[in-house]
């Protein structure tokens, strides 16, 4: 079965080997049908997907040239060459203005018409269209096509230079140039470098240096065969391949790089002075990037990590992302639990900041349930509990991860460091899960990240490789090469500071040793040197703690904000309690009835002003006991009229905010007084009841039952309602109609101090008397007392009756 699918699928002969891995690759189409499904493709690698919608508007009349792998997703060698095809879009990313690269799936349905028409009968099939196809064109295939990254390359340039018709504007001359030809350049160029390729005929390093610098300005490459004596002469050129900068005049001079290879010709190149990608601003200095941002700009080692930067991205990842989550559950719950228990155990922070991430952390730990809300967890955050030596600064200071301007850098590169930091930390754990800091990055990433495309393209990134990382190292390495592929990705794009342009890192400059080339001349990276350095970076030793705010500082600003907040949390309870109090007033202004809420928020209001209440008790009885002493010793002070309403009004308020009993509900404290509708009436308006009192000049009725009423020929309606019977009075009136004022404050006075000690000997009965008496009077106990009596002797009288005529019958049957 493998050779007869070898032979339909494929334009090679297959060995031994070649068809043992065949059958391994359709093993695992079988058991990942998800991953047929899907192709072999995602936007995240920089590869144009065909469809019958899109296919004519790339391939036909574009400006660039087009490579097209026509493949099936459940092929074999299609799946094994798909790697080689990825690497190739990253490595050719600069020649987009020239080259593109496209992939079509042919096992989808909806494509099968667009690959019959372009003759496709085996898988892969490589086909070329030269920029500007005509309709009806079926490119040109690739015949025994190489599977290595630099023969595609190769391929593609022959290719473009046997472009037959005008050559297209978007690709740069590949040809050769001439010493005549450079007499004249900078007549008809308007550019400010002129780089010299000096090679062999059959080296492809001129031409690939040319495609690479094509998106840049203020530069250009031409290519000098080593036949060109004159300008080799010139020149003194002895090498081959080397490169030389050439200026107006005949000035020229050598570049100097590690290796004469392309990947070091080309990152110096582009490091040249005034050497810009096309449609990016040039780069400013320092003095301009203090004027751009709106922080100050802070000087800073590029070739260090500041611990600044990470407690930045700790603020906004947990303060700012996480918080657009107003509830935590499932997934989310799972990540943000990884991600915090991840940072508690490898984060090489201050004191204080490693305190608060493992309050934190055990606080999700022993958390029970499958949701949480983020003002729970940012209550610990924030440290509300007000733990000794435990905060998280809040704000950011950039320092490394700066950028010219406020939308370049900053958080993004903050995460990157952040959790390069990790894995390295994680290696120094000799017991450490390989995967347990990429499995809570790509968690964090996936669910809280606000950047939902950079998302998807890191879970591309994630399901594709990740799985393979069984080491501490390797995990090290993984996403230090994720980090470059996204590096290439962006580099060029809006979101690329001019001032930091996307490379691949770290540069031959801060490591030289990282960097190697192979036989035949590609780049390749040192990886026993890259570990090297890549532990040593971003060691915790390695960390500067430059910029960072003071410890003291933060521990006083978390406690001021914790006293603001407890504060107005106060003064928030304070105002809605008046609120419902005034409306419960409005609404119901005798009979409401306090909730359950209002009477806990009461006794915790009287519990915290204690205080208060006591002085006001205490100025409330001094000034009864002074009203009596004055009584007990024969003065006969008269107060201004408005002393007394304001002593009534006051004690009417107070007893407002007492809270009234209900019976079977709760007993009444011994020292509260009787709340009965007499005494709430008698409050509210015995001032009232005091004027009407002078102005008409009737005599009020006082609490001693001996003294007889005078009577007298008119009876009045007396105003003052008896707080000890709680009655309204009929009293007669004077025939002079003259009282005397001092005799009426007199008597009033006699009144308080009697109602005072009324209160005094109720509040000596027993609760089951309290119990009785609430909301009765005096004279409803004595007439509830006589009705019972009253009842008690008319059964008494029945029984007596009904007896004796019972005895009166039994004698009269007796008789003969």
């Amino acid at each position: 079965m493998a050779r007869r699918c070898g032979r339909a699928t494929s334009r090679f002969t297959l060995y031994s080997r070649e068809i043992a891995t065949l059958a391994v690759w359709l093993c695992l189409c079988l058991l990942l049908p998800s991953a047929v499904e899907a192709g072999l493709y995602t936007a995240s690698d920089q590869i144009v997907q065909l469809t019958p919608g899109n296919v004519e508007s790339v391939l036909l009349n574009s400006t660039a040239a087009t490579v097209v792998e026509f493949y099936a997703s459940w092929c074999g060698h299609c799946i094994a060459f798909s790697p080689v095809y990825k690497s190739l879009a990253r490595d050719l990313k600069e020649w987009k203005p020239a080259v593109d690269l496209a992939a079509v799936d042919c096992a989808a349905e909806e494509n099968r018409k667009v690959c019959i028409s372009y003759s496709i009968r085996g898988y892969p099939t490589l086909k070329f269209f030269h920029a500007y196809s005509k309709a009806g064109s079926t490119g040109k295939p690739f015949r025994d096509f190489p599977r290595d990254v630099r023969g595609l390359r190769h391929k593609i340039i022959d290719q473009l230079e046997t472009h037959s018709e005008t050559w297209p504007p978007a690709c740069p001359p590949l040809e050769p140039t001439s010493e005549a030809e450079l007499d004249s350049f900078f007549e008809t160029n308007n550019v400010q470098h002129l780089a010299l390729i000096f090679e062999e005929a059959k080296s492809y390093v001129g031409r690939e240096l040319t495609l690479d610098l094509l998106q840049f300005e203020n530069i250009a490459v031409r290519r000098v065969l080593k036949t060109e004596e004159g300008l080799v002469t010139k020149l003194g050129v002895t090498e081959f391949p080397s490169c030389y900068l050439y200026y107006p005049g005949g000035n020229f001079t050598r570049l100097k790089v590690k290796v004469e290879a392309r990947m070091f010709y080309s990152y110096a190149l582009q490091r040249l002075q005034g050497v810009v990608r096309s449609g990016k601003p040039p780069p400013v200095t320092t003095d301009g990037l203090t004027n751009s941002t709106e922080d100050p700009w802070r000087p800073f080692n590029r070739s260090r990590v500041y611990m600044a930067d990470l407690e930045s991205t700790l603020h906004y990842s947990l303060r700012m992302e996480v918080a657009a989550h107003t509830i935590i559950k499932g997934e989310a719950l799972i990540a943000l639990t990884k991600y915090i228990a991840v940072l508690a155990e490898y984060f090489p922070g201050r004191p204080v900041v490693m305190n608060l991430l493992k309050s934190v952390n055990s606080w999700l730990q022993n958390h029970i349930g499958g949701e949480i809300s983020y003002d729970a967890f940012k209550e610990i955050l924030d440290n509300s509990a007000q733990s000794p030596d435990t905060a998280l600064p809040e704000g950011v200071r950039w320092v490394g991860c700066q950028g010219s301007q406020p939308h370049f850098r900053r958080y993004p590169c903050g995460v990157w460091t952040l959790f390069h930091v990790l894995t390295v930390q994680a290696t120094n754990a000799e017991d450490s899960d390989p995967q347990e800091v990429l499995y809570a990055m790509r968690k964090y990433v996936q669910s809280f990240f606000g950047c939902r495309l950079c998302a998807e393209h890191f879970e591309n990134m994630a399901r594709e490789s990740m799985t393979d990382v069984d080491t501490l190292s390797a995990a090290v390495f993984w996403l230090w090469s994720s980090h470059n592929r996204v590096n290439n990705r962006l580099a060029g794009a809006l979101s690329e500071d001019p001032n930091f342009p996307k490379i691949q890192w770290p540069s031959p400059e801060m490591c030289p040793a990282c960097h190697m080339v192979k036989d035949n001349g590609d780049h390749q990276w040192n990886k026993d040197q890259a570990l090297s350095f890549l532990l040593s970076y971003f060691s915790s030793s390695s960390i500067l703690k430059d910029y960072l705010e003071d410890e003291v500082q933060i521990l006083a600003k978390q406690r001021e904000k914790h006293t603001s907040q407890q504060l107005a949390l106060e003064a928030q309870k304070h105002i809605e309690r008046k609120a419902r109090e005034a409306l419960d007033l409005m609404t119901h202004p005798l009979t409401s009835q306090p909730t359950v809420e209002e009477e806990e928020e009461e006794e915790e209001e009287e519990g915290e002003e204690p205080q208060d209440e006591a002085m006001a008790d205490e100025e409330e009885e001094g000034g009864e006991g002074a009203a009596a002493a004055d009584e007990i010793g024969g003065k006969t002070s008269e107060p201004s009229p408005w002393v007394k309403p304001e002593m009534e009004v006051g004690r009417s308020r107070r007893q407002a905010h007492r809270k009234p009993s209900i019976v079977g509900m709760r007993m009444r404290d011994v020292q509260e007084d009787i709340v009965d509708l007499d005494s709430f009436v008698n409050q509210h308006y015995k001032a009232k009841a005091l004027q009407v009192a002078a102005s008409s000049r009737v005599r009020p009725r006082t609490l001693q039952r001996k003294v007889e009423q005078e009577s007298g020929p008119v009876f009045g309606l007396g105003m003052e309602l008896d707080g000890g019977l709680g009655m309204v009075g009929l009293q007669p009136m004077e025939a002079d109609l003259e009282l005397d004022v001092a005799q009426q404050t007199k008597r009033l006075q006699k009144r308080e101090l009697t109602s005072q000690n009324f209160g005094e000997e109720l509040s000596r009965r027993g609760r089951w008397m309290s119990m009785l008496n609430i909301g009765f009077s005096k004279v409803d106990i004595s007439l509830c007392v006589i009705l019972y009596f009253m009842s008690t002797m008319c059964l008494l009288a029945m029984y007596v009756f009904f007896k004796n005529r019972l005895k009166l019958r039994r004698v009269k049957i007796s008789l003969p």
